[in-house]
């Protein structure tokens, strides 16, 4: 979508990747249906649909703004881990018609949180790091399936058997035979 005003261009495109929102370290968002929106010569804020923000940490504030392209904007407050920053994110609720797009979507102040673009959720992370194990581990036989290390210790001898003289002239023996190991 684009704007048809040249002197001031809005385009609002589709981000390519999961993006999450992180917050002293804590997910607070996580979508892979972002949209981009470049206003002018502005940065590019990323919005968020509200089913994709964790909205127990946000509370809506009192401020309001009008910009003459979108229209009304409204704000939230992130409260989280006795953190309180005032409105720090925002929502066009009813945008221009232009910009129906970001209608009741989420946008976060950069200065507040961290975006991470393109990477694994922690599930994501932990699922195929569970698979890795898996894999190396089990083949459903009890074998592994990755490649085995060379061995750290020497094997005894397959040919020596019980009674067989040893190099250093002393007798293969089974010392423990008939004491009740196994």
């Amino acid at each position: 979508m684009t704007t048809s005003d040249s002197s001031h261009p809005i385009t609002c495109t589709t981000e390519p990747a999961r993006v999450r929102v992180l917050f002293e370290g804590h997910e607070i968002a996580d979508s892979g249906d972002v949209l981009v929106l470049q206003e002018a010569d502005y940065p590019a804020v990323r919005y968020f649909p509200c089913s994709d923000v964790a909205m127990a940490f946000l509370r809506k504030s009192d401020k309001t703004t009008h910009c003459p392209h979108k229209g009304e904007a409204s704000y939230f407050t992130i409260v989280r881990d006795r953190q309180i920053i005032e409105n720090a994110v925002w929502s066009y609720e009813s945008p221009f018609p232009a910009l129906s797009r970001i209608t009741g979507r989420l946008a976060f102040y950069p200065q507040h949180v961290d975006f991470q673009v393109g990477e694994q959720t922690p599930a994501e992370t932990a699922a195929s790091d569970i698979d890795e194990v898996v894999r190396h581990t089990d083949s459903g036989s009890g074998t592994s399936q990755a490649e085995h290390w060379p061995p750290n210790v020497s094997m005894p001898d397959d040919a020596a058997w019980e009674g067989d003289e040893t190099k250093d002239g002393g007798v293969v023996g089974r010392p423990y035979q008939g004491t009740g190991s196994i």
